[in-house]
């Protein structure tokens, strides 16, 4: 059976964590009451059974000890505070234990998590009952709009001119007389409905002012436009994207024929997708805070069954009923707004279709399939039998031959480091993923990811292997062409075909392989590059700390671009892709991109958010760039200048990074923290794992050294030695994405905010 105490850490809130009953500190309080408890005496054998009276003094003591139980053990009052006005429990003892001291502790305690939990639930509850008619106003302004359209559309509808072309006559009857007036009165009834909608709209908080500009009409009547005035405290943007994005074009302006009339039905149906989903958020919310409630119930009735049983009294009952009292159980506000909200979702978003609104709100989750696991499995396996059988092969060919090595690493080498690099980074995707779930970090949240589109991390290490599997294997077609005598020309076209083949596989348009992820990731690498002129989000630069951890991907896809043109379009001689002016050029420009790129993010949230801190990060990466250049000059010009200058921009460089990894990306060395040198709130039980991982970072900072140590080893050693440097710096990245996501995930926006949702729309989906 599983201990209430896990239970309760697997099915709370982790954004809420810290507003739950403290279970663990009141058992702890229990078993000293239990170490602290004054055994009683036994009663002594042969006390009864020696008088004719001892019946009747049984039936007495017992009577009389019902009496006692009857009476309550403790008092719990209710008071109110002065400054504040709210409710707060203080907890009397009635009776006097052996143990009084742990005893009034623990009630004390008790007193102070009951009443957090009343506050917290009050606070939230207030928030979403705001929220919710905020909703209802919101829901109800579209309504309106959509209202005032539709008599637009029907008095701009060629049924009601179908007599008339496009220039208009007046045919002469008896009857035209009575017919324009007929018409004049439907007109000015239309008018007067759609003013009725203005004046709820008013009433909504929606202004509407008369602007100095006049429009002229097809008639050469003057029209007046109109334009919405929203105030500056609206708590949301969901009024502004719904009314200043349709009434200025859906309501002001004629009805367009032709692409007019598409783009207002898809402006109409983005609007109500935006009230749809606020909806289903805060159903969510709600049914989270009802979740809430009944965990903090059963979480007061078992510590208090654990008292009685280590006390020997019974206290459970007349505390339960202050509790079952409480706000937090009493109040039905939350059960009805639920229901209001099901109801409304019912009749204006499933057709008055009970199930099918049901569907919306009440999601069934996805198992994951049992496919991807087995094809995890069967990638790995294949992977490792195709590795086996490249190295086999490349031993018998002679590869790494003193004659054929240099050839060989110069032209194969680059592609094939390329995808080993990729496929370790989505290996510590994968992992970090993993970490995420079993440490309740909620990444979709913080992302901004569509749940139902996102990565999962089985989905992440069947990339990663079906990657690697397709990789290798056209490894080992290479050496079998290369066995079997054809020309080195036609057999290393295989690594350009290969990366031709993925690249044309990421931007394929058709709704396979995972297409929401990959045009995410076309969308973020858009938002970088061009990251001056976007809004940076937190998946934008997260991507873009991957980046500067793939340097050396990003050099060696140089050179295999390079090899390509030289060998297939014949435009330059293979030689210049490792030496000459332009190729020290590109390897700068790839040096300084990544590092550039994040300091151009970091200057853009400096000037949407005014954050000196965003200034001190750009320059962390100035610094980087600054050394990364000084390294690429030193492995061109080892002289003992650069080599001072690499070491002192190194070493600065180095320290800026590991304090802004400590301090503000993971929260560490927090002198003030109740963990020493940590932070208060840790994801992991185990300490230790922290001090580790710091180490481990420093270590993983510091393998520069090697750059410039310039070791006498062969070319294939050269080569491996900075694919096993790369490698590490990928899994110092992956390392670092676990501790930066759990340092965020304490600072987002509390789970469940429908109107957050408005306003942070799903960026990849």
């Amino acid at each position: 059976m599983v201990k209430f105490s896990k239970e309760l850490e697997a099915q709370l809130i982790p954004e809420w964590k810290e507003a739950f009953v403290n279970y663990r500190q009141l058992k702890k309080l229990i078993k000293k009451i239990k170490l602290a408890r004054v055994p009683k005496q036994q009663v002594p054998q042969g006390e009864f059974g020696r008088s004719m009276f001892d019946t009747f003094r049984f039936i007495t003591n017992k009577l009389c000890s019902s009496d006692k139980e009857k009476q309550d053990i403790i008092q719990v009052r209710r008071k109110t505070m002065e400054d504040s006005e709210e409710e707060v429990y203080e907890t009397e003892l009635a009776q006097l234990f052996s143990e009084e001291d742990e005893v009034h502790v623990f009630f004390a305690r008790l007193d102070e998590e009951l009443n957090k939990v009343n506050q917290f639930y009050k606070k939230q509850e207030s928030e979403f009952l705001e929220r919710g008619e905020m909703l209802n106003k919101q829901l109800q302004i579209l309504l309106d709009l959509k209202q005032v359209i539709g008599d637009r559309r029907r008095r701009n509808s060629p049924s009601k001119s179908s007599n008339t072309g496009i220039f208009p006559h007046f045919p002469v009857r008896e009857s035209s007389f009575l017919e324009s007036c007929g018409e004049s009165d439907e007109t000015n009834s239309e008018v007067s409905q759609t003013d009725e909608v203005i004046t709820r709209l008013e009433r909504n908080g929606v202004n509407f002012v008369n602007s100095s500009t006049r429009v002229k009409t097809k008639k050469g009547k003057a029209k007046t436009s109109i334009r919405i005035d929203i105030p500056s405290t609206a708590p949301t943007r969901a009024i502004t994207a719904v009314t200043s994005m349709l009434w200025e074009d859906l309501v002001n302006n004629p009805i367009k024929e032709g692409s007019g009339e598409f783009i207002n039905k898809r402006k109409i149906q983005y609007a109500e997708k935006m009230i749809r989903s606020a909806f289903v958020e805060l159903y969510k919310a709600l049914g989270l805070l009802k979740t809430y409630s009944s965990l903090n119930m059963v979480a007061f009735s078992k510590i208090l069954k654990k008292f009685d049983k280590v006390s020997c009294q019974n206290a459970s009952a007349s505390y339960l009923k202050e509790v079952k009292r409480s706000h937090f159980i009493s109040s039905d506000k939350v059960v009805r707004l639920m229901d209001e909200v099901e109801s409304i979702f019912t009749k204006h978003f499933a057709n008055d279709d009970r199930k099918k609104a049901m569907k919306f709100l009440r999601p069934q989750h996805h198992k994951d399939s049992h496919m991807t696991t087995f094809l995890v499995g069967l990638s790995t396996g294949c992977f490792v039998s195709l590795f086996c059988v490249y190295a086999i092969l490349a031993h018998l060919c002679g590869i790494f031959s003193p004659s054929t090595e240099q050839t060989y690493m110069e032209n194969v080498y680059p592609i094939f480091s390329v995808f080993a690099l990729l496929s370790l980074h989505l290996f510590m995707y994968g992992c970090n993923l993993y970490m995420w779930k079993g440490t309740r970090i909620n990444h979709n949240f913080i992302f901004e990811f569509s749940p139902s589109t996102a990565l999962k991390h089985r989905d992440a290490f069947l990339m990663c292997t079906t990657l690697m599997t397709t990789v290798v294997g056209a490894m080992v077609i290479h050496l079998f062409l290369r066995a079997a005598g054809f020309s080195p020309s036609q057999v290393d076209a295989i690594p350009g075909i290969l990366l031709l083949f993925f690249l044309v596989l990421l931007i394929c348009p058709f709704d396979i392989l995972y297409r929401p992820t990959r045009f995410c990731f076309i969308r973020v690498m858009r938002n970088i590059v061009c990251s001056p002129f976007y809004r940076v989000l937190l998946v934008d630069f997260f991507m873009a700390d991957q980046l500067t951890s793939q340097i050396p991907l990003l050099r060696h896809l140089e050179t295999t671009s390079c090899h390509i043109f030289a060998t297939v379009f014949k435009t330059h001689h293979p030689e210049k892709c490792h030496s000459g002016r332009q190729y020290m050029e590109i390897t700068y420009i790839i040096s300084f991109m990544p590092y550039f790129w994040r300091a151009l993010q970091c200057a853009r949230r400096w000037f949407d958010d005014s954050d000196v801190n965003h200034l001190a990060n750009m320059g962390k990466y100035v610094s980087a760039m600054i050394a990364a250049g000084a390294r690429v000059t030193y492995g061109r010009q080892a002289d003992y200048l650069w080599f001072g200058v690499v070491l002192v921009t190194s070493v600065v460089a180095t320290v800026y990074q590991l304090f802004w990894d400590f301090v503000k990306d993971w929260g560490f060395l927090n002198l003030n923290s109740r963990n020493p040198l940590l932070r208060d709130d840790l994801v992991l039980k185990n300490k230790t794992i922290y001090y580790m991982s710091m180490a481990l970072n420093v270590v993983l900072r510091l393998a520069w050294v090697e750059t410039v140590m310039h070791l006498k080893v062969g070319p294939v050693q050269t080569k491996l030695l900075d694919f096993l440097l790369a490698s590490l710096e990928v899994i110092r990245r992956g390392h670092w994405n676990f501790y930066r996501k759990a340092e965020i995930n304490g600072a987002k926006i509390s789970v469940g905010d429908p109107l957050a949702f408005i306003e942070h729309q799903f960026n990849c989906k």
